[in-house]
C-alpha cells in the first residue's frame, strides 16, 4: 500500500548473532491502530527496536517513514526518528529538570532554534494530553499516569508520522492503562499510526485495533490476542 508507514517483506530479526524472529512480512497505514503481543522473549521489543535503527536488519526490506532501513547510513538515523514517536514503559524523563524543560531539551536536540515557536509547541503537546497547567513540575511530582503523558507529548513534539509504543501501561494501574491507550486511540484517529507493544489483554479487549502477533519465530495476523 502506497500509504504505508511500516512496509516489512521478507524480514529476518536479531539480536546479536541470535535469530529472533524470521519471515516476517506486514505493512502498517497511515493513521492505523495496531498491537503487537506474543510472549515475554517472543521478539517483540526487538521488532521494534529495530523499526527504529537501534537494532541493524541484517536480511530482507524493511521501509519505516519513508526509509529503507537496509540501506540506511549511521548519519539518516537522527532524521527517521525525528519522524517517530518512541514511548518507553519506563518514562526515561530527565529528572533533573521540569517538564517544559525536558520537552525543550527534545527540541532543541532535533534541531528546532526558535524559541517563540518551541514555547507554542510546547504549549500544542502538553494541550493535547491534558497537561497544559503541569510544564513547571518537575516529574517526581507527577503521577505515573501523568508522567506518561509526558512521554506521549514528547513523542508527538515533531509531528510524527509512527508512534511506536513498548509496553506503555506496564507500570499503571488498569483505570490509567485505560487512560493512556484511549488518548493513543484519539491520536491514532488523527492520522498518526500507532504501534503498541503489550501484554495487557484488558487493554486490547477494551481498545479492539489490529493484531500482530509474535509466534513461533515470526509474526502473523491474528483475532486474538491472548489464547
Amino acid at each position: 500500500m502506497d500509504s504505508a508507514v511500516i512496509s516489512i517483506k521478507n524480514g529476518v530479526i536479531m539480536q546479536g548473532k541470535v535469530l529472533v524472529l524470521s519471515n516476517v512480512n506486514f505493512e502498517i497505514a497511515a493513521g492505523e491502530f495496531a498491537y503487537l503481543v506474543g510472549k515475554t522473549g517472543s521478539g517483540k521489543s526487538s521488532l521494534l527496536k529495530t523499526l527504529y535503527a537501534e537494532l541493524p536488519l541484517p536480511e530482507g526490506e524493511m521501509r519505516v517513514c519513508g526509509y529503507s532501513l537496509g540501506k540506511l547510513a549511521q548519519k539518516d538515523i537522527p532524521y527517521l526518528r525525528r519522524k517517530l514517536g518512541i514511548i518507553f514503559q519506563d518514562f526515561q524523563l530527565l529528572t533533573d529538570r521540569s517538564v517544559t524543560d525536558n520537552l525543550l531539551f527534545v527540541l532543541k536536540a532535533t534541531g528546532w532554534t526558535n524559541q517563540y515557536e518551541m514555547e507554542q509547541r510546547i504549549d500544542e503537546v502538553l494541550t493535547m494530553v491534558d497537561l497544559r497547567t503541569k510544564g513547571f513540575k518537575f516529574p517526581h511530582e507527577l503521577s505515573g499516569g501523568e508522567q506518561q503523558r509526558v512521554v506521549i507529548a514528547r513523542a508527538l513534539l515533531n509531528q510524527p508520522q509512527l508512534i511506536i509504543a513498548d509496553e506503555p501501561t506496564a507500570n499503571l494501574d488498569p483505570e490509567t492503562s485505560a487512560e493512556i491507550i484511549r488518548l493513543l486511540v484519539q491520536i491514532s484517529k488523527k492520522g498518526t499510526s500507532v504501534l503498541i507493544s503489550t501484554h495487557d489483554k484488558m487493554i486490547v479487549d477494551e481498545f479492539p485495533g489490529r493484531i500482530l502477533k509474535c509466534e513461533k519465530s515470526t509474526i502473523t495476523e491474528s483475532q486474538t490476542a491472548f489464547s
